[in-house]
């Protein structure tokens, strides 16, 4: 071809490119490289058709021609990285995408798709540099900031990004998925309102875009409207099956709900499971195991145990995981911590300084995190988040550890046949009975499964109201999600029956005057009326909130999901609590704990039972008085505080877990530890 005949061609095939004509254009390109193979811009222009296409190995192969047929040119190395990129090869990727900046230092989409690669990485301080280098090269480079921006909400958090993310949308306010990742740090900072719209706005302009869905839902279920929560967390299932955040989530959700049988709770739990774990895959490294799971020779004779969570912070998993550490056998067991969060505060300093190693992965890709925890060869590895917010299954899913195992954050199996074990008692999980309802093995390893750990800053009891001449008040300072509205009909029953007397309810955004509005609406249903209920927020010290209990004669637990730190707490505070045992893990954690603590008395059978217990104690001034002081010390004396006991029986769990998995294949029977 002649080169005046091969520019025209050129320009016809780039012409039919920028038309969006690609299929026409891509043929013209083949014809072209037909007749001029060294032909640089032929190749380039044909490989960036194919990235553009999604085509992306065939991509790859066309830009490495054209690479080799012109080494300077920059942006045909930034492409060609984008390339590798989109076919998971990130190393050869950051190479490419170096050498682009090297060509050309001022390229901004190198230094954006260079922060993209690095964070797919872990190398999470270089990829918010990168990011960083492109918006100072293009400040108005909305995409930059909005990577920039969720980046950094789940490294450094939500205040630090959400400058960026509002930047994104002044620039390019079309741009829904900068509106949903700003939606996102605005829930995470409080302004729940201003979420919504956000979300809302996402999907006007992509209807589509399932993670506004799922983010609508976490707003809603903010709001405690959970019913909606569930359903937006199922829109977003609609969109992407395979979207586990948004399967969790609803997990989560449903377990506020009143209605739904175990059975049903099974077998959505299965589903999770069933989109993670390829039994094929599972089989062969089953198979690959050969049935062992010792320690990696060479790292010396103790367990090498990870527990990996979010909350390794001042945190309800926190108070409970404390005690343990403080007093495990440390020549039995070297320990990993795995922080997930941004937030790193007095607790989790304490935490470090009781592990042997600290690894502070928040915002880390699955695929980052999975090599450090491979790395580090651990023999055992410990969920402490189940399905709650910024949860590892996936992970899991994968097998990291030879010995896996869930405890402490969830009431509930994860559904994953990779995660071997949940740790259990034998009153939230009746033997027999709830065996059937977990894909793990249930380990009864304790009297009670939890060791509770009553903060240094707690004030002492104080006189209850009704001894000092006040009318009885009933309290729930659980989270409000938990308050159903069968719960809020019992309340409003036992009030009826006890002319004078008071509810206080506390839970986060209790505060707000329209999530008052909205639980006023509620409880007026329930037959409580307005004067006879205050709502209170979330306090500013732990001090704070655990002195409002002098402001409560009996606490009432919700159903059917049970407290767990807020009975500990006003068991401490020497408020009695009142609980309705289920038939499931999460509606008998409260039978659990109150059992440990000396009081079945005070666990109904229903809930004519629960509002007769409760009468009766609030309608005994003086026994509520004398109790305050003296149930502090009985919580002493129980399991619920017995930190080195309790330290001792996990730790014989734990090894019995590893002896289990090293002996035989697992048969789904309870294991006896």
């Amino acid at each position: 071809m002649k080169p005046a005949n091969l520019a025209k061609s050129l320009q016809e095939a780039l012409a039919l490119h920028m038309a969006g004509r690609l299929d026409e254009a891509a043929v013209l390109y083949a014809r072209i490289r037909a007749v001029a193979p060294r032909n640089f811009d032929a190749a380039h222009l044909a490989g960036t058709l194919a990235l553009q296409h999604g085509r992306f190995g065939a991509a790859v192969a066309t830009l490495q021609e054209a690479r080799r047929l012109d080494p300077r040119s920059a942006i045909c190395a930034l492409r060609l990285g984008v390339a590798l990129g989109a076919l998971a090869r990130p190393a050869a990727a950051e190479g490419e995408l170096r050498a682009a900046l090297m060509l050309d230092p001022a390229l901004p989409e190198a230094w954006f798709h260079l922060g993209r690669i690095r964070e797919q990485l872990g190398r999470m301080d270089e990829a918010v540099a990168a990011a960083e280098h492109a918006i100072a090269v293009r400040p108005e480079y909305a995409e930059a900031h909005d990577h920039l921006g969720s980046m950094l909400c789940g490294i450094r958090g939500p205040a630090e990004a959400e400058p960026h993310l509002r930047r994104a949308v002044e620039l390019q306010p079309d741009f829904a998925r900068a509106w949903c990742n700003l939606g996102v740090a605005l829930i995470y900072l409080g302004r729940l309102g201003e979420a919504m719209s956000c979300f809302d706005r996402a999907l006007r302009l992509d209807p589509q875009l399932h993670h506004a869905y799922a983010g609508r839902g976490l707003a809603l279920e903010r709001c405690y409207r959970i019913a909606q929560a569930a359903a937006d967390y199922g829109r977003a299932l609609a969109g992407d099956p395979r979207d586990h955040q948004a399967r969790s989530a609803r997990l989560m959700a449903l377990h506020y709900l009143d209605g739904i049988s175990r059975a049903d709770m099974l077998r959505e739990h299965r589903a999770f499971g069933e989109t993670l774990e390829d039994p094929a895959l599972l089989a062969e490294r089953e198979l690959r195991r050969g049935g062992s799971c010792a320690y990696a020779p060479g790292f010396g004779p103790r367990r090498r145990i990870g527990f990996l969570s979010p909350n390794l912070r001042q945190h309800s998993v926190a108070y409970f995981l404390e005690p343990l550490l403080r007093h495990l056998d440390r020549a039995r067991f070297e320990v990993f911590l795995y922080h997930d969060h941004p937030v790193v505060d007095a607790t989790s300093e304490r935490l470090r300084k009781l592990a042997d190693h600290w690894r502070h992965i928040a915002g880390r890709a699955h695929a980052a995190l999975e090599t450090i925890l491979r790395t580090d060869a651990l023999d055992i590895l410990v969920d402490l988040a189940g399905h709650t917010e910024l949860n590892r299954l996936p992970l899991f899913a994968r097998r990291i550890a030879p010995v896996q195992a869930t405890y402490l954050g969830y009431p509930d199996t994860t559904g994953l046949r990779s995660m071997d074990f949940r740790l259990v008692d034998a009153i939230t999980d009746p033997p027999g009975d709830a065996d059937e309802f977990s894909t793990e093995r249930l380990v009864r390893f304790a009297p009670t499964a939890w060791c509770y750990a009553p903060p240094e800053e707690a004030p002492l009891p104080a006189v209850p109201p009704a001894a000092r001449g006040q009318p009885p008040t009933f309290g729930c300072f659980n989270n409000f999600a938990k308050v159903t509205d069968e719960a809020l009909r019992a309340w409003g029953r036992l009030l009826a029956a006890l002319p004078g007397s008071r509810l206080l309810l506390k839970s986060f955004g209790l505060d707000s005057p329209a999530l008052q509005a909205a639980a006023r609406v509620r409880l007026a249903a329930a037959g409580v009326a307005p004067e006879r209920a205050e709502l209170l927020g979330h306090a500013s010290t732990c001090a704070a909130h655990l002195a409002a209990y002098a402001r409560v004669d009996v606490a009432l637990d919700t159903f059917p999901y049970h407290g767990t730190t807020t009975t500990c707490e006003a068991l401490w505070m020497g408020v009695p609590v009142v609980t309705l045992a289920g038939d499931r893990h999460a509606s008998r954690v409260g039978v659990s704990l109150l059992q440990a603590a000396g009081h079945a008395d005070w666990i109904a059978a229903d809930w004519k039972e629960y509002g007769r217990i409760a009468a009766a104690l609030a309608a005994d001034p003086g026994r509520l008085a004398g109790g305050r002081g003296r149930l502090r010390e009985e919580l002493r004396r129980s399991p619920l505080l017995d930190h080195a006991g309790q330290a001792e029986r996990l730790a014989d769990a734990l090894e019995e877990m590893i002896r289990v998995r090293s002996a035989a294949p697992m048969s789904g029977e309870a294991c006896p530890a």
